[in-house]
């Protein structure tokens, strides 16, 4: 069994030595709980403290024990047909997954494998949004080689590298060059991470309290306590006047806001560092990330629909994002991201590379049904007119204002939005339009569709209007409350295009 040099056909192989390494450095956040418990109950211990530095060097090496085992009886292998894996001691387990089911192959790095050169690489099927295959850790030039062994294999083309290569070689890869389509550099990063505005950060703090609130000298959830602590024993904060007052909580709110920009920067600049968009011969190409790297390469004959969206404040300065759905999976998701935070006139050359196109200036645009609309507010409007009804009638007449109020702020909402959405179809794809303050834009192949679905409920029967629904392998896609006769065309018309096309045909 080997662990190195390019892979071979039939061949058992285990990951790299260095990977039980890697696993043992990334597992050792599960024992920082335990080795802070024994820290913080050596206190107590007096003279047999002596103790807890063997203890915790002890967790420490069954840390990286488990590692070694778990990489000991790990192995993997490239058959005709399909990959196998196993692993486990006590408990084996085995998994093959046919080439032919293997959605996309790609390469993930983070922080403690990219200092070792090593990386992970994941075979995604489509199959319930999880990673069917993991093989972890392997080189970097090993992984390059699997990827492309896998694809060839996939093909139905023989083993490039495996054949090319002498015994005991290194393995070759050639450099997949590509046409740049879109990339990020640090000024667009800093700007874009301003609009991705993001108070996360408390809900960690929150979680971390809630962890550990044991080892804390004080109740954090207390609010009386956090109120003491905030006045002083001589309650300071009481002495001031209004305007003083009135500029703490400025100033608190201040605050929040810088944090919210600052952690949205942060997340921004950790998940799109080095943002890079390139198509290749194997399909769009797409690299990110500062800690964590990831490979991901999008076949086009996979990509089924885009999304073109954009939101309240971003809108007002031109950006706009674009995501592919595709046959293959991204972070648990359908869709995979391929401009974050672009103009349109950047947006526009991706979108002619994937092989659609915007929608003309001239196509007809339908709104969907105002029955529909008239039909939901109302359903939105009746419970809060009859709350306020309710709450004038006992006498609450600033409540029965406000739901008064919120319930005409909520028809009107449903006035915009069918003012907005619109809906359209021409000779090769279907457009549907969505939203009032950040619309979304949805393109959609009338050939790349799965099935077309008209759904009505009791009181769509009987006003006369449906949901048609798209469906595709990685997601679906609706026009909502359309009339049922432009619905039955729509879906004539599609499902007339998916005869014409023989998929035998199409490339896998």
């Amino acid at each position: 069994m080997t662990e190195a040099g390019p892979p071979e056909l039939g061949e058992w192989r285990r990951t790299s030595a260095l990977g039980f390494v890697v696993s043992g450095i990334m597992a050792l956040r599960h024992s920082a709980i335990p080795i802070v418990a024994i820290m913080f109950g050596a206190r107590g211990w007096e003279g047999d403290a002596v103790w807890v530095g063997p203890l915790v060097l002890a967790i420490l090496a069954a840390n990286f024990l488990f590692s070694w085992v778990a990489w000991r009886h790990f192995r993997y292998r490239l058959g005709d047909h399909d990959i196998s894996v196993e692993k486990g001691l006590l408990s084996r387990a085995a998994r093959s997954v046919p080439y032919e089911r293997i959605q996309d192959v790609s390469l993930e790095q983070a922080l403690v494998p990219r200092l070792f050169g090593m990386v992970q690489v994941k075979f995604e099927t489509g199959a319930g949004g999880k990673d069917e295959l993991t093989i972890a850790y392997v080189s970097e030039e090993q992984g390059e080689a699997l990827r492309e062994t896998v694809r060839a294999r996939k093909e139905g083309a023989a083993t490039p590298l495996a054949e090319s290569a002498e015994p005991g070689a290194a393995p070759q890869m050639k450099a997949e060059q590509g046409r740049l389509l879109f990339e990020m550099d640090l000024p667009r990063l800093l700007t874009f991470g301003l609009f991705e505005f993001s108070l996360v950060v408390f809900a960690v703090l929150a979680g971390l309290a809630q962890q550990v609130d044991f080892l804390l000298p004080f109740d954090v959830w207390d609010p009386d306590t956090w109120g003491s602590f905030l006045a002083g024993s001589e309650h300071w904060l009481a002495q001031f006047g209004i305007a003083a007052r009135a500029l703490a909580v400025i100033f608190a709110i201040g605050s929040l806001v810088m944090v919210g920009l600052a952690t949205g920067i942060v997340r921004t600049g950790l998940r799109d560092w080095g943002f890079r968009l390139e198509e290749t011969p194997k399909g769009l190409r797409r690299r990110r990330g500062l800690f964590t790297r990831t490979d991901v390469v999008m076949p086009l004959h996979r990509v089924q629909a885009l999304k073109i969206g954009t939101g309240l404040l971003r809108r007002r300065f031109g950006w706009h994002d674009l995501s592919v759905i595709s046959l293959a999976q991204d972070a648990k998701s359908s869709s995979h991201v391929v401009v974050p935070f672009g103009r349109m006139e950047e947006i526009a050359p991706v979108v002619e590379t994937t092989g659609f196109t915007l929608p003309a200036q001239q196509i007809e645009w339908r709104r969907p049904s105002a029955k529909h609309r008239f039909d939901r507010a109302l359903m939105a409007v009746l419970p809060l007119m009859l709350a306020g009804v309710v709450l004038a009638g006992s006498g609450h007449y600033w409540p029965a204002l406000a739901a008064g109020l919120g319930g005409i702020a909520l028809a009107f909402r449903q006035h915009f939005l069918w003012l907005h959405d619109r809906h359209a179809i021409d000779g090769g794809q279907l457009y549907i339009r969505r939203g009032w303050l950040a619309p979304r834009l949805d393109i959609g192949s009338r050939v790349k569709l799965q099935s077309v679905e008209i759904a009505q409920g009791p009181l769509a029967i009987r006003r006369g209007y449906a949901d048609l629904i798209f469906g595709l392998a990685g997601g679906s896609l609706a026009m909502r409350g359309i009339g049922v006769e432009d619905a039955r065309a729509i879906r004539g018309a599609v499902l007339g295009s998916i005869a014409s096309v023989d998929f035998s045909r199409l490339p896998g």
